[in-house]
């Protein structure tokens, strides 16, 4: 049970770091406009699927759990 709770603390640490970094518009300007985005606007609709920075984020999110395993 002590594992879980420290992957829990260091998950929490990372998420409002994660967030600060967004909120203060650091990340803000780069994510979600990353080159393999597909923006779609007609008219009044638009539709928007952020394909490329999907993947950035798994990858990164894939290298910290399988740093933390170990």
């Amino acid at each position: 049970m002590q594992e879980i709770g420290k992957l829990l603390v260091i998950l929490g640490v990372v998420a409002v770091l994660v967030g600060g970094l967004l909120w203060s518009g650091i990340g803000g300007s780069w994510l979600g406009r990353l080159p393999g985005d597909i923006r779609i606007e007609r008219g009044n609709s638009g539709f928007y699927f952020p394909v490329f920075t999907c993947i950035v984020v798994s990858i990164v999110l894939s290298l910290l759990m399988s740093f933390f395993r170990r």
